[in-house]
């Protein structure tokens, strides 16, 4: 059975069964590395197009710590394809230990490519994504297409790890593949007046226009970072980095964090899902 075939036989189960909150923990370090996550509905009228992952796993005698959060658009199918698929995708990349960032670049095209041979199946929509692969606790790769985003904390200080994919910022991009940016209908700029990102996995109808190549960052895990925060622009829209860190430093139980930064969104009138991560270095 091919892994579209594995989708489709568990897709119905895959939305009826993820969890909207929880919490867990890594081993393998002095003094544990935990996560938390709260993902909440918007109040669009359509179904919760956020999905997520975090989890620790064990692989080649290390320890992976595995995040991120898949947004979609025009449906829940793409991001839960990625969900299911674009971190094995990496892992399976015959170079990943030598070159990570060559592996998760290779892995995020091919994981596109994937998606668009099957849009018969996961539809016209699309997705951002942000993932995070922490190796060992000690070694950090954080990748994305689109507007989800990365923040550190470091000695309280927010620094962004990832770059807004937005259409007016890679307008050349975009024209130089046939497309054009306009704010209308609305005031936002879109790719061909429909999406507000200029990177995405999906979107058949325009990926002519649109790159699915993302940035990669790594840095390496020192005393000094304490917070690693994975959110949906349902946050970013209405809080700046720093304003999520200070939230997230206040409370030791990274899952309560999560939460908090969620219900600090709603508090300040977000309207699109939200969905965060956050991962409390020892």
């Amino acid at each position: 059975m091919d892994r579209l075939c594995c989708f489709k036989s568990s897709y119905s189960q895959l939305v009826a069964s993820r969890p909207s909150s929880s919490t867990g923990k890594g081993k393998n370090y002095e003094g544990s590395i935990k996560y938390g996550f709260s993902l909440v509905k918007g109040r669009a009228n359509h179904p919760m197009e956020d999905y997520h992952v975090a989890k620790f796993v064990q692989l080649q005698d290390k320890e992976l710590g595995l995040f991120a959060i898949y947004d979609g658009h025009l449906g829940d199918r793409v991001p839960a394809y990625l969900q299911k698929h674009l971190f094995s995708n990496i892992l399976r990349e015959e170079g990943f230990w030598d070159d990570p960032t060559l592996s998760i670049s290779k892995a995020y095209e091919s994981t596109d490519q994937a998606i668009l041979s099957h849009s018969s199946d996961l539809g016209h929509g699309g997705s951002t994504a942000v993932t995070a692969i922490l190796i060992d606790g000690r070694r950090l790769w954080i990748a994305n297409v689109g507007d989800s985003r990365a923040v550190l904390s470091r000695k309280g200080q927010a620094v962004q790890m990832t770059i807004d994919h937005e259409p007016n910022t890679e307008r050349g991009s975009i024209e130089t593949r046939g497309g054009f940016v306009s704010n209308l209908p609305g005031d936002v700029p879109r790719v061909n007046g429909q999406l507000a990102v200029s990177r995405a996995f999906g979107d058949r109808s325009l990926k002519s226009h649109l790159r699915s190549d993302p940035d990669v960052q790594t840095t390496d895990i020192d005393v000094d970072i304490e917070i690693l925060i994975l959110a949906s622009d349902g946050i970013w829209k209405v809080m700046a980095n720093q304003e999520a860190v200070d939230i997230a430093k206040r409370m030791k139980d990274p899952h309560k964090a999560a939460k908090q930064l969620a219900a600090e969104a709603i508090k300040r009138n977000s309207k699109d899902d939200i969905s965060c991560v956050v991962v409390k270095f020892r």
